[in-house]
Protein backbone atom coordinates (compact mmCIF):
# COMPACT_ATOMS: atom_id res chain seq x y z
CA UNK A 1 0.00 0.00 0.00
CA UNK A 2 2.75 2.02 0.73
CA UNK A 3 4.05 2.29 -2.81
CA UNK A 4 0.62 3.30 -4.19
CA UNK A 5 0.64 6.28 -1.66
CA UNK A 6 3.75 7.13 -2.66
CA UNK A 7 2.79 6.97 -6.43
CA UNK A 8 -0.30 8.87 -5.69
CA UNK A 9 1.76 11.66 -3.97
CA UNK A 10 4.36 11.95 -6.58
CA UNK A 11 0.96 12.29 -9.03
CA UNK A 12 0.00 15.51 -6.71
CA UNK A 13 3.16 17.01 -6.71
CA UNK A 14 3.09 16.95 -10.10
CA UNK A 15 -0.07 18.09 -10.34
CA UNK A 16 0.80 20.92 -8.33
CA UNK A 17 3.62 21.79 -10.46
CA UNK A 18 1.47 22.20 -13.10
CA UNK A 19 2.70 18.90 -15.03
CA UNK A 20 -0.79 17.36 -16.06
CA UNK A 21 0.65 15.17 -18.66
CA UNK A 22 2.76 13.31 -16.39
CA UNK A 23 0.00 13.76 -13.02
CA UNK A 24 -2.03 11.60 -15.53
CA UNK A 25 0.68 9.06 -16.33
CA UNK A 26 1.62 8.15 -12.90
CA UNK A 27 -2.02 7.79 -11.56
CA UNK A 28 -2.61 5.50 -14.30
CA UNK A 29 0.49 3.90 -13.48
CA UNK A 30 -1.14 3.54 -9.94
CA UNK A 31 -4.33 2.30 -11.38
CA UNK A 32 -2.40 -0.66 -13.25
CA UNK A 33 -1.38 -1.56 -9.49
CA UNK A 34 -4.59 -1.26 -7.97
CA UNK A 35 -7.51 -0.31 -10.40
CA UNK A 36 -9.93 0.42 -7.35
CA UNK A 37 -8.11 3.00 -6.06
CA UNK A 38 -10.77 5.40 -5.83
CA UNK A 39 -8.60 8.75 -4.82
CA UNK A 40 -6.45 7.90 -8.25
CA UNK A 41 -10.02 7.96 -9.76
CA UNK A 42 -10.97 11.52 -8.49
CA UNK A 43 -7.88 13.05 -9.69
CA UNK A 44 -8.10 11.47 -12.97
CA UNK A 45 -11.23 13.16 -13.57
CA UNK A 46 -10.03 16.39 -12.97
CA UNK A 47 -6.97 16.06 -14.47
CA UNK A 48 -8.25 14.86 -17.90
CA UNK A 49 -10.75 17.40 -17.48
CA UNK A 50 -8.19 20.04 -17.21
CA UNK A 51 -6.64 18.38 -20.36
CA UNK A 52 -10.23 18.71 -21.97
CA UNK A 53 -10.15 15.16 -22.24
CA UNK A 54 -14.09 15.26 -21.19
CA UNK A 55 -14.57 11.59 -22.27
CA UNK A 56 -12.04 10.26 -19.98
CA UNK A 57 -12.80 12.73 -17.12
CA UNK A 58 -16.48 11.59 -16.91
CA UNK A 59 -15.23 7.93 -16.99
CA UNK A 60 -13.17 8.10 -14.04
CA UNK A 61 -15.70 10.43 -12.14
CA UNK A 62 -17.97 7.31 -12.69
CA UNK A 63 -15.63 4.57 -11.92
CA UNK A 64 -14.80 6.24 -8.66
CA UNK A 65 -18.55 6.85 -8.12
CA UNK A 66 -19.15 2.73 -8.71
CA UNK A 67 -16.09 2.16 -5.96
CA UNK A 68 -17.54 4.99 -3.46
CA UNK A 69 -21.93 4.52 -3.92
CA UNK A 70 -22.29 5.91 -0.53
CA UNK A 71 -20.37 8.67 -0.79
CA UNK A 72 -21.88 12.40 -0.96
CA UNK A 73 -18.71 13.20 -2.48
CA UNK A 74 -18.54 11.30 -4.97
CA UNK A 75 -21.43 12.08 -6.87
CA UNK A 76 -20.77 15.41 -5.87
CA UNK A 77 -17.35 15.61 -7.69
CA UNK A 78 -18.93 13.74 -10.40
CA UNK A 79 -21.60 16.45 -10.54
CA UNK A 80 -18.67 19.22 -11.73
CA UNK A 81 -16.95 16.95 -13.71
CA UNK A 82 -20.16 16.64 -15.92
CA UNK A 83 -20.79 20.41 -15.63
CA UNK A 84 -17.37 20.66 -17.22
CA UNK A 85 -17.42 18.59 -19.53
CA UNK A 86 -20.86 20.30 -20.79
CA UNK A 87 -18.93 23.23 -20.67
CA UNK A 88 -15.53 21.94 -22.07
CA UNK A 89 -18.39 20.46 -25.33
CA UNK A 90 -21.36 21.68 -25.25
CA UNK A 91 -23.18 18.65 -25.44
CA UNK A 92 -26.17 19.17 -23.03
CA UNK A 93 -26.44 15.60 -22.16
CA UNK A 94 -24.24 16.48 -19.52
CA UNK A 95 -26.72 18.78 -17.95
CA UNK A 96 -29.10 15.95 -16.61
CA UNK A 97 -26.06 13.87 -15.73
CA UNK A 98 -25.26 16.87 -13.16
CA UNK A 99 -28.61 17.22 -11.74
CA UNK A 100 -28.79 13.40 -11.15
CA UNK A 101 -25.42 13.47 -9.64
CA UNK A 102 -25.94 16.26 -7.88
CA UNK A 103 -29.51 15.05 -6.05
CA UNK A 104 -27.80 11.83 -5.38
CA UNK A 105 -25.18 13.61 -3.26
CA UNK A 106 -27.99 15.73 -1.09
CA UNK A 107 -30.29 12.29 -0.94
CA UNK A 108 -27.14 10.75 0.95
CA UNK A 109 -26.75 13.48 2.59
CA UNK A 110 -29.80 13.85 4.14
CA UNK A 111 -29.79 9.92 4.64
CA UNK A 112 -26.81 10.35 6.77
CA UNK A 113 -27.91 13.12 8.64
CA UNK A 114 -31.54 11.02 9.39
CA UNK A 115 -29.26 8.29 10.68
CA UNK A 116 -27.28 10.92 12.94
CA UNK A 117 -30.56 12.35 14.45
CA UNK A 118 -31.06 9.15 15.85
CA UNK A 119 -27.65 8.26 17.17
CA UNK A 120 -28.30 9.76 20.69
CA UNK A 121 -25.47 11.57 21.13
Amino acid sequence: MSDLNALYNEAEALKDEGKTDEAIEKLNELLGQDEKHALAHFALAVLYGRANNHDKAVEHGETATDLEPTDPFSFTALSVTYQRAYAGTGNMDFIPKAELARDKAQALLAQAAAGDCGSGG
